[in-house]
């Protein structure tokens, strides 16, 4: 178990390095050059939750406290989870920010749904990368947050590509080839003039070969999320919650069949910690996590006899139903987990509970036969049909107990013990019970030897 637990843990800081938001790549944009201030670029990666509502906040009072000439937000977000209110507040700061506002929709692919695509009515600048794609704001938030005319209707139930969205003028910049680098985005705030202050961010150089280039001469800072927004962030997305989730339920489950409290438990309660978290954030539906829940205490029902039987069905059916309908979705966007998501998650669970956990419970409870000898041979009485287990008593206990030789017998059937298996006694009935072809050969001998014993005695003389 102290080697499962690591595994998880192990695990879970993947999940952190791999799924948290990532530093934005500068693409060569951050080249030192005259001191003509600072541009700051906070990547929005991921559902807009309060953790990403935090970060910009703090984003546009460091820029504005550093000084900085402006804040570029690259977004690639395919959904809001505040609530409104939330985020009319967020769209809010934006537009009265004291540091212009430039948001980019990149790299390549990227996606801006939700809500919260009102923010760019409000921000001073726009652009977005060839292949991003945005869309599904709903309703407008707020009287002077909105798309007006035809990009409204477009964009309120429904997604726009490059070519849609300069046709309707969705953004401020947008190129035939679109804004398809932070570097390009750098290049595009340069000249800007916001509330009476140019941008200067960039100069134009000849090369050698007589060619024009542009060099970024504004120092750029990339900021990202601490080690902790990014744990919190991590957990708030549909795989990682569930995972989580049925990891912490199982890992619980385990522990409360040994004794003490081990790694296992401390282990689990961090995930269900941490899925907790997520599962607040995100859309989920009550009555599927109860069903997870429920499908647990099925499972602790087979696990506590040591077999997997008909209570390790109904968890099962009831783990892939709850799976599949844990998340209600975001316009645009299915919050279902993937299919290797699900695979895991149920994988993991129906062979934790068919095979490792009834393995680990008879393994850990069952005790030596050493002392039981005796009971060998013995005569007992069937309590409870025993078909293929069941329940008998013998000499003056009550035994668990399982069929030898798949011969069934009934309650209140005399029994014999044939054989014993820790706590487990194997038995067949006195009358009636298969014989393994050994002792019907060793039978048969016998017999034979008998008959020429009792021939060899016949024809004495002397008789």
């Amino acid at each position: 178990m102290r080697r499962l637990a690591i595994g998880l843990l192990l695990t879970l800081a993947a999940f952190v390095t791999i799924g948290g938001p990532a530093v934005a790549q500068d693409d060569g944009a951050d080249v030192p050059g005259p001191d003509v201030g600072q541009v700051d670029v906070l990547q929005v990666s991921g559902l807009i939750d309060p953790i990403l509502v935090s970060s910009i906040r703090d984003a546009i009072d460091s820029a504005v406290d550093d000084g900085s000439q402006a804040l570029v937000l690259q977004v690639n977000s395919r959904g809001t989870v505040v609530d409104g209110d939330v985020l009319d507040d967020l769209i809010d700061d934006i537009a009265r920010a004291e540091v212009p506002i430039a948001i980019w929709v990149g790299p390549n692919g990227s996606r801006f749904y939700g809500p919260a695509v009102h923010m760019l009515t409000v921000a001073d600048i726009t652009g977005m990368a060839p292949g991003a794609r945005v869309g599904y704001a709903g309703v407008a938030r707020g009287d002077a947050v909105t798309f007006s005319g035809a990009a409204g209707e477009a964009m309120r139930n429904g997604s726009l590509g490059l070519n849609e969205a300069r046709a309707l003028g969705v953004f401020t910049e947008i190129q035939d080839v679109g804004v398809p680098t932070i570097t390009s985005m750098i290049e595009v705030l340069d000249g800007r003039d916001v509330d009476g202050v140019t941008l200067e961010t960039t100069e134009e150089a000849i090369t050698d070969s007589g060619q024009v280039r542009r060099d970024t001469t504004s120092t750029v800072r990339f900021s990202k999320l601490s080690l902790i927004d990014q744990l919190f962030h991590t957990v708030a997305s549909a795989p990682v919650a569930y995972l989580l989730l049925l990891t912490g339920l199982a890992l619980i489950l385990f522990e409360f069949y040994t004794a003490g409290i081990g790694l296992a438990a401390v282990v689990g309660a961090v995930c269900l910690l941490l899925a907790t978290s997520g599962l607040s954030v995100l859309p989920t539906r009550s009555w599927a996590v109860a069903l997870i829940l429920l499908s647990m205490i099925a499972f602790a029902v087979d696990v506590q006899v040591g077999i997997p039987r008909f209570w390790t069905g109904v968890g099962i059916c009831g783990i892939i139903i709850a799976s599949l309908f844990l998340f209600e979705n975001l316009p645009g966007t299915s919050l279902r987990p993937s299919w290797i998501a699900l695979l895991t998650g149920v994988g993991g669970i129906t062979l934790t509970f068919i095979v490792g956990m009834p393995n680990m419970v008879r393994t850990r409870f069952a005790t030596p036969t050493i002392g039981r000898e005796w009971m060998i041979g013995e005569e007992g009485v069937v309590i409870a049909d025993v078909d293929p287990e069941g329940v008998v008593e013998v000499g003056a206990g009550r035994w668990r107990a399982l069929t030898n030789r798949a011969t069934p017998v009934m309650a209140g059937d005399r029994i014999r013990v044939a054989a014993i298996d820790g706590v487990t006694l194997q038995v067949e009935p006195l009358e009636g019970a298969a014989r393994d072809y050994r002792e019907m050969r060793g039978s048969k001998d016998d017999a034979v030897t008998d008959l020429d014993e009792a021939t060899a005695g016949a024809a004495t003389p002397d008789d």
